[in-house]
């Protein structure tokens, strides 16, 4: 009932006239996990005030 191609589940396929910018797509929701990443390296460098 439900054929979900697991492919299909995680990664969206962008039109044609986006395909130049599928690598950079691929690894935009990375940003919002080194932003998180960064407060702790912050934290660290002051010391955990």
């Amino acid at each position: 009932m439900f054929n979900v191609n697991i492919e299909e589940l995680f990664f969206a396929r962008l039109p044609e006239a986006y395909a130049p910018f599928d690598p950079l797509v691929d690894v935009l929701p990375i940003i919002p996990v080194l932003f998180f990443l960064l407060a702790f390296v912050w934290q660290a460098s002051v010391s955990f005030r």
